[in-house]
């Protein structure tokens, strides 16, 4: 099978990781069990899940004139990502997020945004011959709404199926879910974007597909995964296996569907794709670290 070629457009944050017996309350000092400083950020996470998965991968995205620029340059070159669409910027600090995690592996994050937020449409157009040779684009919220618009109306133009990621949620128009091909929220994004119950999945799905978006794809943590097209709905159940960190399983997964799709695989499969990688990602700590490469996705895969 011939590389396929995805476009991401995205952040990369330095994550700055804190384990913990359980989360503390506010105002409250808890002593950690051990500190990890690694990459992370929605962006280059999903792009380092699909390099690993054997897609030829491009980045369009801003990091500072910093340390830990540095460190996202370096960790793109070792993954075989094409960083000719990274800017080096002179005026904003490289994204940072504080990380804590406990030993239940549930998380919570706190993101300083940096030189992700000053992507502009302008950084965008420099990378539209980039964008129009992909398979994929695949965007989400981590970076200015102005620049994944632009991105989108990009490969519109060119042809190229998209994928968007919405998180962090924020509202989006009409006008921008009809140049998504594929949306992918939590349930969390879901309620948040539709206004409909975190519980009620179908009825957020449905609401998404009125306001425009063509397929849904809504991943539901232990409930694993509800897609709404063409064909209706259908779910599909989660891998089981051992958790250990959850931070980045939503990459994890966005990326494996992203190869899946550009690969030409059927829907259904894409999505036991993506689901078998998020599940490899989350028996690991970190996020960029716990992405999985190509053969051990298909061992689970034959293995379920």
């Amino acid at each position: 099978m011939a590389q396929v070629r995805i476009t991401v457009l995205g952040s990369y944050n330095t994550d700055l990781v804190t384990f913990t017996p359980r989360l503390p309350q506010p105002g409250e000092t808890i002593l950690g069990r051990g500190f990890k400083i690694g990459p992370g950020g929605k962006g280059s996470n999903q792009a380092v899940a699909a390099a690993r998965l054997g897609a030829a991968v491009s980045f369009i995205g801003r990091v500072g004139q910093d340390m830990f620029g540095e460190m996202a340059l370096d960790l793109w070159r070792q993954e075989g990502i094409n960083t000719a669409c990274v800017v080096r910027d002179p005026d904003h600090h490289t994204g940072e997020a504080t990380i804590l995690v406990d030993d239940a592996a549930e998380n919570v994050i706190v993101v300083a945004s940096g030189a992700n937020f000053a992507i502009t449409p302008a950084d965008v157009d420099r990378a539209e011959g980039v964008i129009a040779a992909s398979d994929i684009l695949l965007t989400q919220h981590e970076v200015p709404l102005p620049a994944v618009v632009r991105a989108l109306e990009l490969a519109r133009r060119h042809g190229v199926r998209t994928i968007l990621n919405p998180a962090p949620a924020q509202q989006l128009t009409p006008e921008i879910l009809t140049l998504v091909d594929f949306i992918t929220p939590n349930q969390t994004e879901a309620m948040i974007i539709t206004g409909q119950p975190a519980d009620d999945a179908e009825s957020a799905a449905r609401a998404l597909c009125k306001k425009g978006a063509r397929t849904v794809v809504l991943t539901l943590g232990s409930r694993g995964v509800l897609l709404l097209d063409g064909g209706g709905v259908q779910q599909f159940p989660i891998f089981r296996v051992e958790p250990v960190d959850t931070t980045g399983a939503g990459d994890a997964f966005n990326g494996g569907l992203a190869v899946a799709l550009a690969e030409g695989q059927p829907m259904a499969d894409a999505i036991r794709f993506a689901s078998a990688t998020a599940a490899i990602s989350v028996t690991r700590p970190g996020a960029t670290d716990s992405m999985p490469k190509r053969d051990e996705v298909e061992r689970l895969l034959r293995q379920a």
